[in-house]
């Protein structure tokens, strides 16, 4: 479990990301291309991508060996250029640390050009900048247009919960299922971290290539960051499905379901809907209400009827598909 442990002045303070982080969007991206299950989401999207990767990709896999991933690469700049050079001004120190123990027990086993900028070497440093980068380009850069309309997205929907119902609301919406108690903050997570805030601030990161716990980073002279996963849960193309849309859609949702959000452009009843999809009105009932929980359809009443129709969250799952 994570705890962080706050002032009222503290938790009034937490902030939620203006915009995407390139390269903390980029760290979970590898990180779930490199990690196993999920295939019903994932294998498609693992398998092109693991394809379509350049060679000057390939030092990232020396970097994080076994998942261990060192401090320094954890950079939220909104901007890719910025997070570069975030990354090649961090303290020599917090580098040489960070590499020695993500390589422990023995830094003499890394490969030469770890060793190298263990030890500030120049070529190693753009070794590095030029993996990040070319990985950047080919796993996010042709759906970056669509992981900003997402964050947006998730930015707004977070600003209408704390407007409508506080902040300790907007928290425990942003993480589902965790928990706020008498200055604490906890979040389920496998493993036990507490932290103090002492007036530094919180930053809320939502990311789209994660479907994992909470990632907390704490980095000298700047706030925590508190990334968690939001959207869909799919792998993000640029139609804004993975491989065959509307395949990947029915695979998450269920057919009806995914029929469902389909037609739901305009606005329909409970009836209309069944007498489309040829089911029972209980069933369109009972998928609208899974849909209305994952926020991808809103329901009001119109008289005796009720009317369902896409939110803008669903309406960006179907992005690419050319309907309206």
């Amino acid at each position: 479990m994570i705890r962080i442990h706050g002032t009222a002045a503290d938790f009034a303070g937490i902030r939620f990301a203006p915009r995407p982080a390139p390269l903390q969007e980029l760290n979970t991206a590898l990180m779930r291309m490199c990690g196993s299950g999920d295939d019903v989401l994932y294998g498609r999207w693992r398998r092109r991508v693991l394809r379509s990767l350049p060679a000057a990709v390939e030092p990232l896999a020396d970097l994080v060996p076994q998942g261990r991933a060192p401090a320094f690469i954890d950079v939220f700049s909104d901007s890719l250029d910025e997070g570069l050079d975030t990354v090649r001004a961090a303290p020599p120190e917090l580098v040489r640390a960070e590499i020695e123990r993500v390589n422990a027990p023995s830094l003499s086993r890394a490969p030469l050009w770890i060793r190298g900028l263990h030890r500030g070497e120049p070529e190693s440093w753009r070794l590095l900048c030029r993996a990040q980068r070319s990985a950047f380009d080919a796993l996010l850069g042709p759906v970056w247009p669509l992981v900003q309309d997402l964050h947006r997205a998730e930015f707004t929907r977070h600003a209408l919960t704390a407007a409508e119902h506080g902040v300790g609301a907007a928290l425990t919406a942003f993480v589902p299922g965790s928990r706020l108690r008498e200055g604490v903050w906890e979040l389920d997570a496998p493993w036990e971290r507490d932290v103090e805030l002492r007036g530094r601030g919180l930053v809320l990161v939502p990311t789209f290539h994660w479907t994992g716990p909470p990632l907390l980073a704490e980095a000298p002279g700047r706030a925590p960051h508190l990334t968690c996963p939001a959207g869909t849960g799919l792998p993000l193309t640029p139609d804004g499905l993975a491989g065959d849309a509307e395949d990947a859609l029915a695979g998450v949702l269920g057919r009806t379901r995914a029929d469902m959000l389909l037609r739901l452009a305009e606005a329909h009843t409970t009836s209309r809907l069944a007498r489309r999809l040829g089911v029972s009105n209980a069933t369109v009932s009972a998928h609208a209400a899974a849909l209305r929980a994952a926020g991808l359809i809103t329901t009001v009443r119109a008289g005796r009827a009720v009317l369902h129709q896409r939110t803008p969250l669903g309406a960006l799952l179907l992005r690419g598909r050319g309907r309206p």
